[in-house]
């Protein structure tokens, strides 16, 4: 299967009530494990990419190591592979385009980019990040692969539960704006309402991701409410070391 055939299966993957799920991974073993146990595709995740390398998630792993082990995953697998790029390693648009370039000739058909400013603070304009959205998109027809790109805004993953209700107008506005400018899926991280959630599909055109984290417990949950695509983050990569300690421990 090329590259752009299975950009285009997985795109299908994503379905308003019977979502994909991406359990993340961080490096080539778990990504053949997740394989052989019947996964549909591989993701990564940043910080579990990170810690698995001793770097502090935001960035701070080098590009060029980011970018080896992109090419390692995407040659362990036949699966597609989705790659948490975080801020896309610059700012300014012209340099989005240049890593993405690099990103997808290592193999990625898909993305996540984040709205929050990258080891600075604060989330980046609405107009500023269609910019950055534009950049990816012009990067995958540089490419000629139809790169999946999930938008993901942190308006709720940085800010405390009691003022996600207020924020959804403002995620709407963004998906709308993130949909126009070639976005193919919004990413929610850090929102655990499932009222609020359904409010956000209802109300948005692009299929939506969400993470399991805090009061979720399964993905009958999630599923729902019309959410199509299911993400893990940081959280395999927080168990498994966690049971490898415990093992470890239990030697003696």
């Amino acid at each position: 299967m090329t590259q752009s055939e299975k950009a285009i299966q997985f795109k299908a993957l994503h379905k308003k009530g019977d979502p994909v799920v991406l359990y993340n991974i961080w490096d080539a073993g778990g990504a053949k494990a997740l394989a052989e146990a019947g996964a549909a595709a591989v993701a990564t995740g940043s910080w579990s990419v990170a810690a698995a390398h001793g770097y502090q998630d935001g960035e701070f792993m080098p590009l060029d190591f980011v970018l080896q082990i992109v090419e390692r995953l995407a040659q362990s697998v036949e699966l597609p592979l989705t790659v948490d790029f975080e801020g896309g390693y610059a700012t300014e648009p012209q340099k989005i385009t240049d890593n993405v370039i690099r990103l997808i000739k290592a193999g990625a058909i898909g993305i996540n980019l984040e709205d929050r400013v990258v080891q600075g603070e604060g989330l980046y304009s609405i107009n500023d990040q269609v910019a950055r959205v534009k950049a990816v998109r012009t990067a995958a027809e540089h490419s000629d692969v139809p790169l999946f790109i999930n938008a993901r805004t942190d308006l709720f993953l940085a800010s405390d539960k009691s003022e996600h209700e207020g924020l959804v107008a403002q995620s709407i506005e963004r998906a709308a704006a993130y949909a126009e400018a070639g976005a193919d899926g919004f990413f929610i991280p850090g929102i655990t309402s499932l009222a609020l959630i359904k409010q956000i599909v209802n109300a948005v055109s692009l299929p939506v991701n969400v993470m399991m984290r805090g009061s979720f417990n399964s993905i009958s949950e999630v599923t729902s409410v019309g959410v199509s695509r299911v993400s893990y983050g940081p959280g395999p990569y927080a168990t498994a070391m966690s049971d490898l300690a415990g093992r470890y421990k239990a030697l003696g």
